[in-house]
């Protein structure tokens, strides 16, 4: 374990801790993150074995977590950092496209999930978009979590509840439960992307949901949209 920081003029808004097994992986997120003045690298792991004392010292905002690391499952590990330290964030890197793998990361509560094929373009957005109150997550592996809700066996019921949701709230709900990217629903309604942001934060308060997998299904269970 080593741990990097920047130069003490700068104050990073965001601390993050990385645990990832494999050397290569390691080294390209921290090539990825070392210029990105609003971020600081305050622990990179190996392993987890000594994974709740690993983040009493680091104290980051932010995980990026291998869902397979040292032979833990990524749920697992999710569940104990939930438990000791739920104002965490987390996100899930992995090259595995297991669907029950996603769907237990998203349900643990992951805060997003992105492949290690994606780390060089989507990094940097996914950790933004996680930290402004959204979750990170690309359009393929949405489209198969919303696929994952359909096929549960549970009661699909209108919604007796008002939650107050605007026009445009529900407009970016739509696409969201359809798979759509924050990119792609600004292109789609014309706003900017950091108003999509601004909106899915607000659907997410308004639902009292935290990760993306509880916001589309109960979207999907109770016809919200």
């Amino acid at each position: 374990m080593y741990q990097i920081k920047n130069d003490s003029f700068i104050r990073p808004v965001i601390r993050i801790a990385v645990f990832e097994e494999n050397r290569n992986v390691r080294n390209s997120i921290l090539q990825l993150l070392k210029f990105e003045l609003q971020m600081e690298i305050v622990g990179v792991y190996g392993n987890v074995n000594e994974f709740i004392e690993n983040l009493r010292q680091s104290a980051p905002d932010l995980v990026i977590m291998d869902i397979t690391i040292a032979g833990e499952r990524g749920g697992s590990a999710i569940d104990l950092l939930r438990k000791h330290f739920p104002h965490i964030q987390i996100l899930i890197e992995t090259s595995t496209e297991e669907d029950s793998e996603i769907y237990h990361a998203l349900q643990a509560g992951a805060s997003g999930y992105i492949f290690k094929s994606d780390l060089k373009d989507k990094l940097v957005q996914s950790i933004r978009e996680i930290r402004a109150g959204g979750s990170s997550m690309s359009p393929q592996v949405a489209k198969r979590v919303i696929e994952m809700v359909k096929r549960k066996e549970c009661p699909v019921e209108p919604s007796v509840v008002d939650y107050k949701l605007t026009v445009r709230e529900k407009e970016v709900l739509t696409y969201i439960v359809k798979g759509k990217s924050y990119k792609m629903i600004g292109f789609e309604l014309n706003i900017s992307y950091e108003t999509v942001r601004s909106h899915i934060k607000n659907i997410y308060i308004k639902l009292q949901v935290t990760s993306l997998t509880e916001l589309v299904a109960k979207s999907i269970n109770f016809h919200i949209v």
